[in-house]
Parts: structure tokens; sequence; C-alpha cells
């Protein structure tokens, strides 16, 4: 027997199949890849979001994935007959399970981490292992008919070319248009299309076709129901997600944003990827501290730079310098721009800050913004969220505060949201550290937010330290003394002793933010009491 004869087993061999049968066989692994790989990309962005940690998620998303995957070409090896048949049955419980993962992690996420890790590791695995015993199902069949080395050529390529094509729809495509739940329902959709046209085609060559004919309908009406159905069950989901009525919702290729208010208190809040961002009840707290200590020190400012802050708030609280005579806003985001400047809740709690006529609006990555820009500002201030994730986590790295000093005034200054330094205290003396080994003075302070509870800030000095008594009038939080007493730091919220600063090429920020996930107040608090 030579090398491209098929294996002779106990398995029937399948009579001739014409040209558009096989055809049809070969287009599927193309599509059963490119679903398979969306599947995956789906579980790991809901966990993502969710639980956080993205290099985490997805490594353990694509790890147990493909190991099921293994399992399932393993179980292969014992179907002996109706090859065909059971490749569209496959597909339609795949269709199901797959179509389902997205919205049911969704709606398991409210309840113990646990609970959610366990159904989240059930949905990888399940769909994992379907999409393993696919794949060496069409190869055998169309081993028989082009012999061994050409069918395996001719799967693996098309598997490779389908993985491809779903993952770089998925972010270009799929996600900004549909968002994640109705994506789900739409690749559930194209997996029983597949079982369907197989079914259809090649129905002569399975023992109950009929029957596989009427558990595809049904799973197709089902899954069509689900997608015509997925904007309720969106909001429905997202309803167990927070507290409050969502009042505006948009997933961007770069971030989900959601906007709710709570009634009848008209607390409006901004959330992204599942992150509070501000609360009206209390965002003055958090906007005066960051902006009113950095635009008071040194001389009267003229042209600030804002990194983030795409809600305008932090403008707003600029604006009110009259010597500010220009302000260039970075945000990546023009959903999040969108919201600063047309969504009227968000408009009216920052006065149109956004559409005045001295703010100008770039929406672009601010990494790339500093390195394309000549220009030199007197005030930087950087508004962007935690470092969650490794693309934000470099915006806190010394590669990037090197290029934020290239465009800082000779007597300028900047400042840093720099996360919690109770909840996140390794992550807030992190930064800290990054920026103290960039600039000649530091100066740390903290804030008390109701929404959030401590939150800390990094000012970094060129010239003179801050002066509240020149800050406009009208303030409700930050003063000459609350600016004093925010510098000082008890025992439980002090810095560290082992920290190192953050660069690209030697992330700890990142490292940092999830080990303190990961550890609790407690923990931090025996340690201090230890150390005294």
């Amino acid at each position: 027997m030579t090398s491209d004869s098929t294996q002779s087993d106990s398995e029937s061999t399948l009579p001739q199949l014409s040209s558009i049968q096989l055809a049809v066989l070969l287009g599927s692994i193309l599509i059963v890849a490119l679903c398979g790989i969306v599947y995956e990309l789906i579980i790991g962005t809901v966990s993502s979001y969710l639980m956080g940690n993205s290099v985490f998620q997805f490594s353990l998303t694509i790890g147990f994935f493909m190991f099921a995957m293994g399992i399932g070409s393993y179980v292969s090896r014992f179907v002996k007959k109706n090859l065909i048949e059971m490749f569209v049955n496959v597909e339609i419980v795949l269709a199901i399970v797959g179509g389902l993962c997205s919205v049911s992690l969704f709606m398991v996420f409210p309840f113990e981490p646990a609970f959610y890790t366990t159904v989240m590791f059930s949905f990888i695995m399940a769909i994992g292992f379907l999409v393993g015993i696919e794949i060496p199902l069409l190869m055998r069949v169309l081993a028989e008919h082009h012999g061994t080395r050409r069918s395996i050529a001719d799967v693996l390529s098309l598997d490779y070319i389908g993985a491809l094509i779903g993952s770089v729809a998925f972010p270009l495509l799929l996600l900004p248009s549909l968002g994640l739940i109705t994506s789900s329902f739409a690749i559930g959709l194209i997996n029983i299309s597949v079982a369907l046209l197989n079914t259809l085609w090649l129905r002569e060559h399975m023992q109950n076709a009929k029957r596989a004919l009427i558990l595809a309908l049904i799973a197709l009406i089902s899954l069509i129901a689900l997608t015509l159905g997925a904007g309720r069950i969106t909001a429905f989901a997202q309803d167990h997600l927070y507290f409050d009525k969502i009042v505006w919702q948009k997933q961007s290729p770069y971030q989900s944003i959601i906007v709710t208010n709570a009634w009848p208190h008209n607390d409006v809040r901004l959330f992204i990827d599942g992150h509070l961002q501000f609360s009206a009840s209390d965002e003055h707290r958090y906007h005066e501290a960051l902006v009113h200590p950095v635009m008071t020190a040194g001389a009267d400012p003229e042209r600030i730079l804002i990194l983030g802050g795409g809600d305008g708030m932090a403008a707003r609280e600029v604006l009110k310098y009259k010597s500010v005579t220009s302000i260039d806003l970075v945000d990546l985001d023009p959903e999040m721009t969108w919201v600063g400047t047309q969504f009227n809740p968000v408009v009216q709690m920052n006065d149109g800050a956004l559409n005045n006529e001295l703010v100008s609006i770039h929406n672009a990555d601010a990494f790339n913004f500093l390195q394309d820009s000549e220009d030199v500002w007197d005030r930087i201030i950087i508004d962007f969220p935690d470092p969650h994730n490794e693309a934000i986590s470099k915006l806190y790295s010394q590669e990037f505060y090197a290029l934020v000093l290239i465009h800082l005034a000779q007597d300028g200054a900047i400042v840093s949201q720099s996360s919690s330094p109770y909840f996140a205290r390794r992550t807030y003396w992190t930064i800290g550290e990054t920026m103290g080994s960039m600039f000649p003075e530091i100066l740390s302070y903290n804030a008390h937010i109701p929404s959030f509870g401590a939150w800390g800030f990094h000012l970094g000095l060129r010239g003179a330290e801050p002066d509240l008594s020149r800050a406009p009038s009208g303030r409700a939080y930050m003063s000459e003394d609350v600016f004093k007493a925010a510098r000082i730091f008890p025992c439980d919220i002090s810095k560290p002793s082992d920290l190192k600063a953050n660069s690209i090429f030697d992330p700890t920020l990142y490292e940092a933010y999830n080990k303190d996930m990961k550890s609790s107040p407690q923990k931090m608090l025996t340690q201090c009491r230890s150390d005294s």
C-alpha cells in the first residue's frame, strides 16, 4: 500500500462523491475553522471584559481549547461509519453550544466567580472537543476520494485559511458591528447552515438524513429567533451586570462603553469594559483632584494636553483657568468622545466642555500621537483607565513618560490618575516608582471618592509645587487643606519596598495589577501591622 492510499479499517467505504459534493465538504472545512476560532475569541474576550487580566484569560482559553481539540481528534478514531452524518450532528450541537456561549457567560457572571470559571471552562472544553472531532472526520471522508496525502494538504490549508479569516473578521467586523452576544448567535447560524448544506447535498450518504434535517431546521429557527431578539437579550444580560438602568451602550472596536442612570437620583455612571469610570454623584472629587493641583504648579498655564478624558470632565475643570488658550484632548475611541460631545446627560455634566472652541479632539493612540507631534504643552493631564491589560499598561511605562517629557515645557508639570492605593496598592506605587525614575520631583497624593474609595494620583514637576490658593473659585472638594492632607499616606496604603519601575520590556505594572486583583486589603493590613 502506498503512502497516498487510504488506510483500511472496519468503516464502510463511501460511494463515490461528485465534484459538487466534494466542493461542499472542502468549503465546510474552511467555514468550521472560521467558526471555531471565533468561538475561542468570543470566550476570551468575554472573560477579559468580566474578569480582567486579558493575557491570562486568552492564554487559558487558547490552551484548554487546543487541549480539548486534541481530545476530540483522538475520540474521532472510534467513529467507524456514517462519517458524514456524524459530522452533521456535531455541527448541530456545536451551533447550539457555541451560539449560547456568550450570553450564558454574561448571565452567570453575577454569581460566584468559581461558578463563572466552571461554566467558562465547560464551554471551552465542549466547543474545543466538537471542533476537534470535525476535521478528522472530514479528512477521512476526503481521503477515500483524494488519497491521504492530498486530503491532509487540502484540509490543513483550508483549516488555516479559515482560522485566519475568523481571527481577522472578529475584531474588524463582528465585534464592532454585532457585539459579543449577537456575534455568537451569528456564528452559530453559520455552523447550522453548514449542517443543512451538507445534509441537503450529501443526504444519500446519510442513514438518518431526515432526522438530521429536522434537528438542523429546529436549531436554525431557534438561532434566527435568538439573533432577531439579540438586542433584548443583550439588554437583559447587561441588566444582570449593572445595578442601574442602562441608558446608552456601544461596543466599539476598542472597548465596551456603558452609560447607566439610577432613577430617581439621576446618578449617571460611565463604565468601560465593565470598569466604573465616573459617577455623577462624586465625579467632581476625582476631576478636581486630578486637575487643580497640576494646574496650579508653576506659572499660569496656557497650552494643555489631556490624554484620555473623553468624557470631558477634566476639560471642564481646565477651562476654569482664564490663562488657558488651547486644550488638545487625545482619546483613542471616537465613540467615547461622541459621548462627551453629543450624549446629552454627559454633555450637561461636563458643561459642554468638549464643544468649546478652545478644545481640539484627536482620536488617536496617545503613544503614536506624541511620537508624531512636535508640540510642547505647559501641562499634561493623563486620565487613562486602570492598567487592566497590556495595551493600557504600556501607557504607564518609562518609555511613555520619556516621550511625555519631550513635549513638556521647561517649567511644566504632568499628573496621572494612578488607581487606588488601597485596593491596588502595588499598582499605585509602581506607577509612582515609574514616574519617579523619569521626573526630577514627584508628589503623590490620594483622595476619597465614595464610588471608588481611596483613589490615587502622581504629580510630576519641573517647576514650583502646587499652590491651590491660585485655583479658581467654585470648587466643591479640592482646597489647600485638602491637598495638604491628601499627601499623607497611612500605613495600610504606604509604599511597599520591593517595587520596580514599569517598562515596555519589563511590564512590572501589569504583574502588580494582577497581584492586586488577587490579594485582599486584609493581607495588606496584616503586612502593615507586622512592619509596624
